[in-house]
């Protein structure tokens, strides 16, 4: 599968990350209120550059840009899952607050998942427990809040994540 693909729809396109979108990134997540449910303050320059290092070394990493004005508004990334047979992870998603409500999250989560179940069968999404706003987002998506006993199995699962799963046999596309 490739984890860096150019995929676009009527509101936004995405493109694989760049160098040269560090500013325009960082301009997006210095808003404190994109983070106040998250364990990590990426609005902090120091952090925020330690989070685009990780991105452009992930080769995962995408910029998510609004069509209408053709500017940035926020970053995603693919990641394979060595414990889970035939999944790949969607996260590290973020948006400008003016792209808020839905529409955009769920477009940009839509293009990712259908692009990534033409390659495997379920994608997984872990949520901060203190992540109400994603949890309610992810659960929009159809993702299913994953069991104590399956999440044991996943790698990255942890006291304070949940994980959620969406089924390509069970995925509504819009």
């Amino acid at each position: 599968m490739n984890l860096q693909p150019i995929l676009k729809n009527e509101l936004v396109r995405i493109r694989p990350l760049d160098a040269r979108d560090r500013e325009e990134l960082c301009q997006v997540a210095k808003d404190p209120k994109i983070w106040e449910q998250h364990p990590c303050k990426r609005n902090e320059r120091a952090e925020f550059d330690t989070f685009f290092e990780e991105s452009i070394t992930s080769k995962g990493a995408l910029t998510i840009i609004d069509n209408q004005a053709d500017k940035i508004i926020g970053s995603s990334r693919y990641k394979r899952i060595d414990d889970f047979h035939n999944g790949i992870e969607i996260g590290w998603t973020y948006l400008s607050r003016d792209y808020w409500g839905g529409l955009y999250n769920a477009s940009v989560k839509h293009l990712m998942m259908r692009h990534a179940f033409q390659y495997v069968d379920h994608v997984v999404y872990y949520v901060h427990r203190d992540n109400i706003r994603s949890q309610k987002a992810v659960q929009k998506l159809g993702g299913i809040l994953i069991n104590a006993t399956e999440q044991a199995v996943l790698s990255n699962s942890a006291a304070d994540v949940l994980s959620f799963v969406v089924k390509k046999e069970a995925y509504q596309k819009p």
